[in-house]
């Protein structure tokens, strides 16, 4: 791998190809992520169905109950997880992505202490458009360092535009 770039995400390092863009986990984050989440977010997209199903049903409930500002709660809980399943329907969690395969590259910048900085990666997979996002590290390890080395990276290797 003599034209590898390798740079930090949340959970361990993408290492930049000259063919594809691989993403390797590493250490307990890494380990997390393998077990809770693996190569497929479906699972993931199932359970927050489940938590959302079960508290539209308890804001039902509690409306029918008269108990009105609890099933607002769980209203606005329940609405905001079925939103996040929608916009998250054609998300990926693959590993490998063939570099020919790739439409964009988009850079989002973190929000201070509210979100982290990410890459947006949309590709071709099985003939459907997906997106793989690609967390880079947070505040607390060493994130804007990081996160400066991945975009120059990305830049360099031509991904990124800008």
């Amino acid at each position: 791998m003599k034209n590898e770039k390798v740079f930090r995400t949340k959970t361990g390092f993408c290492h930049i190809l000259p063919d594809r863009i691989l993403l390797t986990r590493d250490g307990v984050k890494g380990n997390v992520a393998n077990a809770t989440i693996g190569k497929s977010i479906t699972g993931v997209l199932i359970i927050y169905g489940g938590i959302a199903a079960f508290l539209l049903f308890s804001a039902i409930q509690s409306f029918q109950k008269g108990e009105i500002p609890i099933a607002v709660v769980y209203s606005i809980v329940g609405l905001f997880l079925v939103y996040g399943i929608f916009k998250s329907l054609n998300n990926s969690a693959t590993p490998i992505i063939q570099r020919d395969k790739i439409k964009s590259v988009k850079f989002k910048k973190a929000i201070l202490a509210i979100t982290r900085s990410r890459f947006e990666v949309v590709f071709e997979e099985d003939g459907a458009i997906k997106k793989r996002i690609i967390m880079l590290p947070g505040i607390m390890g060493n994130g804007q360092n990081e996160t400066e080395k991945a975009r120059k990276m990305m830049i360099e290797e031509n991904l990124l535009k800008e």
